[in-house]
């Protein structure tokens, strides 16, 4: 009975949203493989999703607050242990180490460790209360929890994710109630790594090649000056040549079917819905992300603790950055790098994690009137 009262307290709206996207993407991947050798892809995209709605489902009706607790330790510390061991036996797949092979699956950690980084942050913030965050107790510990993930995902190497990181990070931190000093000078810090880079690009090229590694070069070369190699910025400029020939309502897919566009069915697939469904298409996926995130603030602001109120907006910034990135390089806005667009690419360890996080989500929402109750027994106790 009780399981049954907490699933109709489900956010229909939001679940409703997921599987849009997630049949968007499941088209979007027919699309992409259907004269390929990959061809029933989106089959086995409905398999995972049908599979991953369990998970989903089992952490929406467990009370978020457990997982935020000690076991928010333990959950994060596993992460971290499966970084190192990607580190130790990851499989090199096209020049990054990121996977572990386990049989005939592939599992990302990193995709797994933004879920445990959330919920560890959104633990230590909310032990404040909403109180502004003090620089060695609480802004240290915080930013050390960032840099055990983030620097052996940098090493992988995985610039995309590493970016969604910082994201998750600053996101955070403002909303945790920092300092506006502290924030100003974590702003400066990056516009200065940032700065140090482009340097290094232009006045010492030599140096930049042995601190970066040299496909990441390549493609902030490619960003840089498209003109100096064409071959370095082939898939940038054909896959905006591919979002410009579907128009307003889609084209017949040409790029898609001459191979001019690799791994349409995962981190490119936003270039097969621009080429397939034109602007049309692609206004509709924007629309559901815009929509799913102001479902998420709608929640975040709802809820009755701050602590919750922190994992949603982990989560929802996860979402903004890894869509950011995802389609800013794919429109010439940012660097070429391997990141999948959430629910729509096909790959098992991003959609995993995206539903565990929105499992987390719809969390937060179902125990809101349980918290309410709970924090009015404590109020007329006291009285």
């Amino acid at each position: 009975m009780l399981i049954t009262r907490k699933f109709a307290k489900l956010d229909k709206f939001t679940l409703l949203l997921i599987v849009c996207l997630v049949a968007i993407g499941t088209l979007a991947i027919y699309k992409a493989t259907s004269d390929t050798q990959l061809a029933g892809l989106h089959i086995s995209n409905l398999y995972l999703f049908a599979a991953f709605c369990i998970p989903m489902l089992f952490l929406t009706v467990i009370d978020y607050r457990v997982l935020l607790g000690k076991l928010s330790y333990v959950l994060y510390g596993i992460s971290v242990g499966m970084l190192l061991l990607v580190k130790l036996f990851g499989e090199n797949i096209n020049g990054a180490a990121r996977w572990i092979s386990m049989g005939p699956f592939q599992l990302q950690p990193s995709e797994l460790a933004k879920v445990a980084t959330v919920l560890l942050i959104a633990h230590v913030l909310g032990k404040r209360e909403g109180k502004k965050l003090r620089f060695f107790q609480d802004v240290i510990p915080v930013c050390g929890i960032f840099l055990v993930p983030f620097i052996f995902i940098m090493k992988q190497p995985d610039l995309g994710t590493s970016l969604v990181f910082v994201g998750i990070l600053l996101s955070m931190l403002w909303i945790g109630n920092i300092r506006a000093l502290y924030m100003i000078l974590f702003v400066i810090t990056m516009a200065v790594m940032i700065g140090t880079i482009l340097w290094l690009y232009y006045a010492n090229f030599e140096l930049l090649s042995k601190i970066v590694e040299p496909h990441q070069i390549s493609r902030i070369q490619a960003f840089l000056d498209p003109t100096s190699d064409p071959d370095k910025s082939w898939h940038v400029k054909n896959a905006m040549k591919a979002i410009g020939s579907g128009g307003l309502t889609g084209s017949e897919g040409v790029y898609l079917r001459k191979g001019f566009i690799p791994y349409a069915y995962s981190d490119s697939i936003y270039v097969a819905i621009g080429e397939n469904y034109g602007f049309l298409g692609s206004s509709v996926l924007l629309l559901l992300f815009l929509l799913l995130i102001y479902r998420m603030v709608h929640i975040a602001m709802e809820s009755r603790e701050l602590a919750g109120s922190y994992l949603v907006i982990g989560f929802i910034a996860t979402l903004v950055f890894q869509i950011s990135v995802n389609i800013g390089m794919h429109i010439g806005l940012l660097p070429l790098t391997g990141i999948s667009l959430p629910f729509i690419s096909y790959g098992g360890s991003s959609l995993l994690s995206n539903m565990m996080a929105m499992g987390l989500v719809l969390s937060v929402k179902v125990h809101k009137d349980e918290i309410e109750v709970r924090m009015n027994e404590e109020s007329d106790s006291r009285l």
